[in-house]
């Protein structure tokens, strides 16, 4: 026998596809090798408003329900190849929205629970009384209404978190940026307080990062790093200007004066949530690897890895920026002096990792233009 659809004639049974949507007609499909008892239940099916669609097999079943939708499957579970939950299983799995409701006429326990547990909404036994079989359906359809309402919140609720987090993220951009551009000007006045050459504080980032990359650091640590190197010198506010710009030799007691930059940068910043990692940075940064620097004299590992390499490229710039009373030297200069001291004021890891880049990329790096290449790591 053929696939078929029977409706009886007048207004059918209407399940609701939504609250605004117009009602649709309950669609049901009945799949039953026995043709006597799937003609049966079909025309029981039509007198009570439902339209009605045949199959003899689960795969004239699969090929209907694939052609147009059904709210709801009766579907006969006693088959020697347990067609009947193949069927269940392919409609849960292409039609999580389409209701199963098992029909059996042997009362196979196994094959029943198997069933429900699989998804199915209700079992009933063959031949169904007219009273369980409507009941079973309204409940079913009941509940296919309910999920069917809680996939359109879900639904809807994942996209509105989508769209508040596409807004937090781009809100939270806007509020970095913010913060880099305070940081930069702050830095700015620093250098211009100290009569330092122009871009010093971007130069030693843009350095301090290529070391970082090249060391293979997560990209992840690289902001914190970056605004370390930046912010090294935030602690020279406390120095008085009298001693900064000093421009002979200090006395010893200004030098003293002179290295609490570091333990006054570190106040600071250490209150400022997403400053506290590079406030250690700065608390460091004038640290040596064989312990010999300040204040604290750690030595090796016990410095934090963003000063060790914040080191080499404050080493990098001094040599080959321009100062009042002298030229810059050439970067094979500062390669020498990296070289020499590395194992003593410098990490020979860090020391390594810088005297492997590349010349020109350096060289490229000490121009204004080149803080785009700091961008992953930007303050």
């Amino acid at each position: 026998m053929s696939p078929s659809i029977a409706q009886r004639p007048g207004s059918p049974r209407e399940v609701l596809a939504g609250s605004d949507a117009p009602a649709a007609p309950t669609r049901i499909l009945l799949v039953d090798e026995d043709a006597a008892a799937r003609d049966a239940v079909a025309a029981v099916l039509v007198q009570e408003g439902y339209v009605c669609a045949c199959a003899r097999t689960s795969e004239q079943a699969l090929a209907l329900a694939q052609a147009g939708e059904f709210h709801l499957v009766l579907c006969d579970v006693d088959t020697p190849r347990q067609e009947g939950l193949q069927l269940l299983d392919r409609l849960r799995a292409d039609q999580p929205s389409t209701a199963v409701i098992l029909l059996t006429g042997r009362g196979d326990t196994e094959a029943v629970v198997e069933g429900l547990r699989r998804g199915a909404s209700d079992c009933l036994a063959k031949p169904p009384q007219l009273l369980d079989l409507v009941r079973a359906i309204e409940r079913a359809l009941a509940k296919r209404r309910l999920e069917l309402a809680r996939h359109r919140y879900r639904t809807s609720l994942e996209r509105r978190v989508r769209e508040k987090t596409a807004e937090l993220s781009k809100a939270l951009r806007e509020i970095e940026s913010a913060y880099a551009s305070t940081l930069y000007a702050l830095v700015a006045a620093l250098d211009a307080r100290e009569h330092e050459t122009s871009d010093h504080s971007q130069r030693v980032v843009r350095y301090t990062l290529a070391i970082a990359e090249r060391m293979g650091l997560p990209a992840a640590d690289l902001p914190d790093i970056a605004r370390g190197a930046l912010l090294h010198d935030i602690g020279k506010i406390g120095v008085p200007d009298a001693i900064l710009l000093k421009p002979g030799k200090l006395l010893p007691q200004e030098w003293e004066e002179m290295r609490r930059h570091p333990e006054i940068g570190h106040t600071i910043l250490r209150s400022i949530p997403f400053l506290e990692v590079p406030s250690r940075i700065v608390l460091a940064h004038q640290e040596r690897w064989d312990g010999r620097g300040y204040p604290h004299g750690l030595a090796g590992e016990a410095i934090p890895l963003g000063a060790r390499i914040f080191a080499i490229a404050d080493t990098l710039d001094a040599i080959t920026s321009d100062r009042p009373y002298r030229r810059g030297g050439p970067l094979e200069k500062a390669r020498e002096e990296v070289r020499r001291y590395a194992g003593t004021q410098f990490d020979p890891r860090c020391a390594e990792a810088f005297l492997s880049l590349d010349g020109g990329v350096l060289e490229a790096l000490r121009r204004p233009d080149a803080l785009a290449a700091a961008a992953g790591g930007s303050p």
